[in-house]
C-alpha cells in the first residue's frame, strides 16, 4: 500500500458520541463517503481526528475500524500525535498487524522542542522498533523541522519516506520539494493553497479542507494532472471559502459539521472542544452552496 500513497488523502474526523466515546458504527460510513467521491486514501487519528485525544486503546480500535471498512479500496495512513518515543514506540506497535500503510508521526512538541539530533533519533528509532514507514507530520510551530533537517531525515532514517507539511507556509514547502529526491513523498497540508502545492510537484495533500469537501478536491486534483489549470484555479476561488470558513481553534468541529449535513454521520467533537459556532455554520452552509453541493 505504501507505493499507493499519493493525491488525495483526506484526514478523517474520529465519531464521538455525545458523553465523549468514540462510536466505531460511525467510521465505516465516512470511509465509504470519502471512497465514494474518489479520495485516494484516508488518515485516521490525526489532527482533524482529534488524535491527541486518544487513548492506546482507543486509538487501536479506530485505526483497525478504519482499515475493515477500507477494505483494501484505499491506503490508511495512522495518525500518531505524542510526547515522547516510548509513546510513538508504542501506538506503532500496538497497530503493527493491522494493514495501515504508513504512520504519520509528529515530532516531540510539549513546550521544550529537542535538539535536531534527538529529533532525528526520534524518528530512526521509532521506525526501527515499528518496522512501519512513517510521515513527518511537519506541523508543530515550535518543533517545526526545517526543510534541510527534513531532507536529512528523509536521506539518513530508512523508515522515513515523506513528509506532511503544514503550517500553512508555501515557501517553506516550495523549498522542501526542491531539496527533496524524487522518490520523497511530499504532501501539502497548506489548506488555502491546495492548487499552487499540486503545480510545485506535491504528491498530493492529507488536509481538513479534503475531508469537509472531499469531491471538489478530488476534482482539483484531476484538473491539475490532466493539465487544466484554468479549471484548477476556478476550484481553488470556489474551495478556498470553505477553508475560511472551518479554520479555527475549533477546526475538528467545524469539519465534522460540514460532514454532517452532506448525510456524513460526523458526530461531535470531544470535550472540551466546542461544536461550531451559529456564525461558522452560516458561513459552512454558504461555501458548499456556492460549491454546488447538495445540503440538509
Amino acid at each position: 500500500m505504501t507505493s499507493k500513497l499519493w493525491g488525495i488523502v483526506p484526514p478523517m474526523t474520529t465519531p464521538f458520541d455525545a458523553n465523549g466515546d468514540i462510536d466505531l458504527r460511525a467510521v465505516k460510513p465516512q470511509v465509504d463517503w470519502c471512497v465514494d467521491q474518489g479520495a485516494h486514501g484516508l488518515a485516521v487519528g490525526g489532527s482533524t481526528g482529534e488524535g491527541h485525544t486518544l487513548d492506546v486503546e482507543e486509538f487501536r480500535d479506530l485505526i483497525e475500524a478504519a482499515v475493515e471498512a477500507s477494505a483494501g479500496r484505499v491506503p490508511i495512513i495512522a495518525g500518531i500525535i505524542v510526547d515522547s518515543t516510548r509513546d510513538a514506540i508504542r501506538r506503532g506497535l500496538a497497530i503493527r498487524d493491522l494493514d495501515v500503510a504508513a504512520l504519520q508521526v509528529t515530532p516531540v512538541h510539549y513546550l521544550f522542542r529537542p535538539t535536531d539530533e534527538a529529533m532525528q533519533e526520534h524518528f530512526r528509532v521509532m521506525g526501527e522498533e515499528t518496522g512501519q514507514p512513517i510521515l513527518i507530520y511537519n506541523v508543530i510551530p515550535w518543533s517545526y523541522l526545517s526543510p534541510e533537517l527534513l531532507c536529512k531525515i528523509m536521506r539518513e532514517v530508512p523508515h522515513v519516506i515523506g513528509v506532511k507539511q503544514s503550517a500553512g507556509d508555501l515557501k517553506m514547502l516550495a523549498d522542501l520539494m526542491l531539496m527533496a529526491r524524487p522518490e520523497d513523498r511530499i504532501f501539502s497540508a497548506v489548506d488555502a493553497l491546495l492548487y499552487p502545492s499540486y503545480a510545485l510537484g506535491a504528491c498530493g495533500s492529507i488536509a481538513a479542507t479534503l475531508s469537509a469537501i472531499p469531491g471538489p478536491c478530488v476534482e482539483q486534483w484531476d484538473a491539475v494532472q490532466a493539465g487544466d489549470h484554468a479549471r484548477a484555479l476556478a476550484l481553488h476561488e470556489k474551495i478556498l471559502p470553505m477553508w475560511n470558513a472551518i479554520v479555527a481553534d475549533n477546526l475538528p468541529a467545524c469539519t465534522k459539521y460540514a460532514q454532517s449535513i452532506q448525510g456524513c454521520p460526523a458526530l461531535y467533537p470531544r470535550a472540551p472542544m466546542p461544536q461550531a459556532s451559529d456564525e461558522q455554520k452560516t458561513a459552512i452552509r454558504i461555501a458548499l452552496t456556492d460549491l454546488g453541493i447538495a445540503i440538509s
